[in-house]
């Protein structure tokens, strides 16, 4: 598939939902394969030259990071 992006990144409120992600969503029988940790951090967004400001109202999130399998 051309479109199919080569990393996503989930956010979710708690380690659990994260963690589950992988199986529900059928990421290995998509291509996908989970990189690093699932770390909670605060997420911010920066547009232009202004200060970032927080996401979520600050509250931490789960991140889970999901990219291609490499072809063998």
């Amino acid at each position: 598939m051309a479109d199919k992006p080569h990393r996503i990144t989930i956010l979710a409120k708690t380690f659990s939902a994260a963690a589950m992600e992988f199986h529900r969503a059928k990421m290995a029988e998509r291509g996908y394969r989970m990189e690093g940790r699932i770390e909670s951090a605060v997420f911010q967004m920066l547009e232009d030259e202004r200060s970032p400001s927080d996401l979520f109202d600050g509250e931490p999130m789960f991140a889970v990071t999901f990219v291609e399998r490499e072809e063998s």
